[in-house]
């Protein structure tokens, strides 16, 4: 039962199912059924462009990227740019060669914390250290002239412990060197909105849905929760 809305008097099911919407009512109903059972389903990811909603990727379809995008070298030619300092190592298993790209502010590396980084050949456990290090992460691999980031069924970018992704139908992905205009700016404060804009990327947004089934003596009703 709602308390609130007391100027409301109760209105039936059967009246609002036939009456044109949008209209504002006050009900007395019993709740039948809800979906999602599990409360962590009713988190989705929104295209605020197409309208389009998904699931949120798990962890191990990231993985898989990860596992599938280490198998291509880091091209040294990529490395050290005017606007980045690169690093690279060779796994103790000599299995794997990793390479990190340290985003540069006026030529000068800054503290983790306010450093973006660009990682090749990271596992999903590595990233994640890292992101708990340094400002920003983003997984890339490199390609004939650029770097360039992976599929976007992966995270694009990682900001602590959020993943933030794009809608693959509305995006054009542009190279890396694009974010090297944001790291001329005078304030520095690598936004994922505006990370998302110089990369081509239609930004998701996390919704929460939910949808339940409302019963009275004189019918059903579905009500859907949609919200940011």
């Amino acid at each position: 039962v709602l308390t609130d809305h007391q100027d409301f008097s109760n209105t039936e099911l059967k009246t609002i199912t036939n009456s044109p919407a949008p209209q504002q009512y006050r009900i007395r109903a019993k709740l039948r059924t809800y979906k999602p059972q599990k409360l962590h389903q009713s988190v989705k990811l929104h295209c605020s462009k197409c309208n389009s909603l998904q699931e949120v990727p798990d962890r191990d379809d990231f993985d898989v990227i990860l596992h599938n995008s280490a198998t291509t070298a880091p091209n040294p030619e990529l490395h050290n740019a005017s606007w980045y300092e690169s690093v690279t190592w060779t796994t103790q298993d000599q299995r794997r060669e990793i390479a990190i790209h340290f985003v540069k502010r006026d030529e000068m590396l800054q503290h983790p914390e306010d450093t973006l980084i660009m990682i090749e050949g990271g596992t999903l456990k590595e990233i994640w250290k890292l992101a708990k290090r340094f400002k920003c992460v983003i997984p890339v691999r490199s390609a004939e002239d650029d770097l360039e980031l992976l599929d976007l069924s992966a995270p694009f970018l990682l900001q602590g412990n959020v993943k933030y992704y794009g809608c693959k139908k509305c995006s054009t992905p542009k190279p890396m060197k694009n974010l090297s205009s944001i790291a001329a700016e005078q304030q520095l404060s690598w936004e994922p909105t505006e990370i998302a804009q110089v990369l081509g990327i239609e930004l998701l947004q996390y919704v929460f849905i939910m949808k339940f089934t409302l019963v009275d003596e004189t019918g059903a009703l579905n009500a859907y929760l949609f919200d940011y």
